[in-house]
């Protein structure tokens, strides 16, 4: 007997969740685009900065001061900022954070379009900045890690870095034309714009099924805690110690030194945007790569994949024409992109979920321990012994800490083990991510990648 209108059914439309892949959850889908929107005012505020130091008749030497200044506070309250987002909701700290970050920047902006800024205001304002992103990383990649699931883990890493770095990418061709065309102070305002919004949806992610924390012993504890979780593993600490120097001069040569060659050698902040933008297209492609392909030595694959980041350094030291530079930006974003993927999946597979954010904290905190001298004697040491030079010796240093950590038994022989999924999944929706955000009783797997794959 057929049923009448008024009580058939009709056909039944798959919901948004169920039409997403079930490792991408709503958080995990907010995550993504937050980054992407943060990333893009980000990579263009990041030129934006230097040209503005530079407009403001600044020297190299002060261009690595504002660069410290930006990163030495993040360097000091890393640790603390990784201790809280393991104790309090993630997203809270993450949210704030962002408001930091947005406020700074606005100053800087009106400063930049309305006046003559000062040296001191600009140190202290991206301090500000360096501050807020210091509680911020150890939150956001605690947050992301916790939101995938272990079977999926890499396609998914892989698929937020692609976002995120395909941002990056607009954002510093964008970034470099709208200095060259209107001037850095609107690229400022734009990255407080990208903040704002960003923070907005950050403050929507799901986080009320989340189990408390057990009381601890307070801070210090926390903070020994994640200390004796990361010795433990010398894969972990000896790839940080690396960091710690790829990450300081790399830093020097593209925040200090490539603006400056930019300015005399390759005609100025667009062509310089658009050889950050290649950078950005690598890690897009390196990205594709990892989606499909899962390397059974993870560490071993991603530390060969930094020797590349001598390239740009070396392009620089050249220097290479614009198109030259562009090849080997985007040979080493490629390259990058694979050692950050392989990092997280490593990461994810072997910290446990309730320490993710200290363990996190201490990637970072010693992969950038030396950025803030790098940044500071930049200029000093150009003035010693040249651009050119300080340039081979950016380059020459990333090959040998790199040859360096392959010494490590671990780096060599870590494999990629059965899939873990962090939390309960028994009865979830089959279209949706399942729950990952509660403490998991054994070790998990991954983190964002350390700073060298941002």
């Amino acid at each position: 007997m057929s049923s009448s209108p008024a009580s058939s059914p009709g056909p039944v439309r798959p919901s948004s969740a169920r039409r997403r892949p079930e490792w991408a959850g709503r958080n995990y889908t907010l995550l993504t685009g937050a980054a992407v929107i943060t990333n893009l005012g980000s990579h263009g505020a990041l030129i934006a900065t230097a040209f503005a130091v530079v407009q403001a008749g600044g020297s190299a030497g002060d261009v690595g001061l504002v660069a410290a200044a930006r990163t030495l506070p993040l360097v000091l309250f890393l640790l603390i900022g990784g201790a809280i987002a393991d104790r309090i909701p993630r997203h809270h700290v993450m949210v704030a954070a962002n408001a930091v970050n947005g406020v700074s920047q606005a100053v800087f902006a009106v400063l930049v379009l309305t006046g003559d800024p000062q040296l001191w205001q600009m140190m202290l304002l991206t301090a500000l900045c360096g501050t807020g992103t210091a509680f911020f990383n150890p939150a956001a990649e605690g947050m992301l890690m916790a939101s995938v699931s272990g079977p999926h883990a890499n396609r998914a890493f892989a698929l937020f870095r692609m976002a995120m770095n395909g941002a990056g990418v607009g954002g510093a061709a964008l970034g470099g034309a709208m200095v060259a065309l209107l001037g850095p102070g609107w690229v400022l305002a734009v990255d407080a714009a990208a903040f704002a919004l960003a923070g907005a949806l950050r403050a929507f992610l799901e986080v009320g099924h989340i189990a408390e924390r057990a009381p601890g012993g307070g801070l210090l504890t926390d903070l020994r805690e994640g200390w004796v979780e990361f010795r433990s593993r010398p894969w972990l600490w000896s790839i940080v110690l690396q960091f710690s120097v790829v990450v300081a001069v790399v830093g020097a040569a593209e925040a200090v030194y490539g603006p400056l060659v930019a300015l005399e050698r390759l005609g100025g902040a667009a062509p310089w945007g658009v050889a950050l933008a290649f950078f950005g297209l690598g890690t897009i492609g390196g990205a594709v790569l990892m989606m499909v392909w899962k390397p059974r030595r993870l560490l071993l694959a991603g530390t060969l994949c930094v020797f590349p980041l001598a390239l740009p350094s070396a392009g620089l030291a050249v220097p290479l024409p614009v198109w030259g530079l562009c090849v080997v930006m985007f040979v080493s974003g490629a390259a990058i992109e694979v050692f950050g993927v392989s990092w997280m999946t490593t990461m994810h597979q072997e910290i446990p979920e309730e320490m993710f954010s200290r363990v996190s904290a201490y990637d970072w905190f010693g992969s950038l321990s030396m950025l803030p001298l790098a940044t500071a004697v930049a200029g000093p040491v150009e003035s010693a012994i040249g651009r050119t030079s300080a340039l081979w010796g950016c380059a020459a240093l990333v090959v040998v800490v790199t040859a360096a950590v392959l010494l490590v038994p671990d780096v060599r022989h870590m494999t990629r083990k059965p899939s873990v999924v962090i939390g309960p999944d028994a009865g979830s929706d089959p279209g949706a991510a399942p729950d990952l955000t509660k403490p998991s009783p054994a070790p998990s797997s991954s983190a964002e990648s350390s700073p060298a794959g941002v």
